[in-house]
């Protein structure tokens, strides 16, 4: 008797298995070059003049450091009005997952929504659900920046493997534009840390379909783990706004620029990124395979969900000591720059596209976020 998949952390033998059975993606706008992304987010004219300077210097490093080709942007240059928001390009990926699923949108019973932060009432999801026009299902939003998509994930594969729900729509979006356009600044009260995010940040959504199989088929992609760690309860935060946990007034948050989006980088952001056996990243990924191990050698693909290519090809020479290989690293970024948290199920949207997988092959995917070094992962298994 099979009893389906074991869930290592807890003991738990669950009664069936948790397939992706389709998945979409949207990308908004025109491709928009390196050179291009100031006419879209906008010169910062009233910052202090040494910042100006800066930014300046840093167009240039970012754009030889991260290798991007173009990005994407949910806003029309010239009338600098935003032509798609969170909801818009969720639904639009949505549509085309569940296209590729050969369903119907009422017949989904369950969506999770991963975001990096959202303010707005009524939550995402339900707004989704209006959108699609879904009369009633379970839902959940979820806000924990990069890991969200996979958090989302995590919730989903657990609800539907232990029998609440036979299926989900699992979505994340990234509107990274609204918090970097020239306008939204305070410009005066600008620093460093809260501009750079200019030059590697984009937009888009992403979404897959899951299944509930009570008789293991055997035939397709299958989510065999889901993973989810918070290491920064020691560790200040490096990314993140200074809004306390309540609602402020809305300008007096302007007039402080509470608002404003940071990143710590260089030394900082080093410091506590790496510990004394490793990087948070290796650790986090060597913790999730103990629990859950497999066979490096099966490993067809790696997503490595970080914002610059040569972050990634750093953490990819430090996982040779777990037996992965470099060349299996799968990056889309050069071709749309970093979306956040939907470039996890982008990339596995490209894969069921674009490649062709064999029997046994493995899809290992990692993320380490860093407003609090929360991180998370999933294995994948193509049977």
């Amino acid at each position: 008797m099979n009893l389906g998949p074991l869930h290592r952390a807890s003991g738990i033998r669950y009664p069936a298995s948790v397939k992706i059975i389709g998945s979409g993606s949207f990308l908004p706008g025109k491709a928009v070059l390196p050179d291009q992304v100031d006419d879209y987010l906008g010169e910062l004219t009233e910052a202090p003049e040494k910042i100006r300077k800066w930014l300046k210097r840093i167009r240039i490093l970012m754009k030889e450091l991260l290798e991007v080709d173009y990005y994407h942007f949910a806003l029309d240059p010239v009338t600098r009005q935003f032509t798609e928001d969170n909801i818009t390009m969720s639904v639009k990926a949505a549509q085309k997952a569940i296209s590729d699923a050969a369903m119907k949108p009422e017949e989904i019973e369950l969506i999770v929504y991963g975001s990096a932060h959202q303010d707005q009432m009524p939550t995402a999801s339900v707004r989704i659900q209006e959108a699609l026009g879904i009369e009633r299902c379970g839902e959940l939003s979820i806000h924990a920046n990069c890991t969200s998509a996979y958090k989302a994930l995590l919730i989903a594969q657990e609800l539907l493997s232990t029998g609440r729900y036979n299926n989900a729509l699992v979505i994340s979006s990234s509107m990274s534009s609204s918090e970097l356009v020239a306008e939204y600044y305070n410009q005066p009260l600008v620093k460093k840390e809260e501009l750079f995010l200019r030059y590697f940040l984009s937009d888009g959504a992403s979404a897959l379909i899951l299944q509930r199989e009570e008789k293991h088929t055997g035939k397709g992609l299958y989510v065999d783990y889901t993973y989810m760690e918070s290491t920064g309860g020691r560790k200040p935060s490096a990314m993140g706004n200074r809004r306390p946990a309540y609602w402020m007034n809305p300008r007096e948050e302007y007039e402080k620029g509470y608002h404003h989006l940071a990143q710590m980088f260089q030394e900082e952001l080093r410091e506590n990124f790496h510990e004394a056996d490793g990087s948070v990243f290796r650790n986090g990924l060597k913790r999730m395979l103990a629990l859950h191990p497999i066979d490096p050698l099966k490993i067809r693909f790696f997503q490595v969900n970080f914002p610059s290519k040569h972050i990634s090809e750093l953490v990819m020479e430090e996982c040779r000591e777990l037996g992965i290989n470099p060349k299996t690293l799968y990056s889309k970024m050069a071709t749309m720059g970093y979306i956040g948290p939907p470039m996890a199920f982008l990339a596995l949207d490209q894969i069921r596209r674009e490649e062709s997988l064999n029997p046994g092959d493995i899809i290992l995917s990692f993320v380490t976020e860093v407003s609090k070094f929360m991180q998370a992962g999933y294995i994948l298994n193509y049977e």
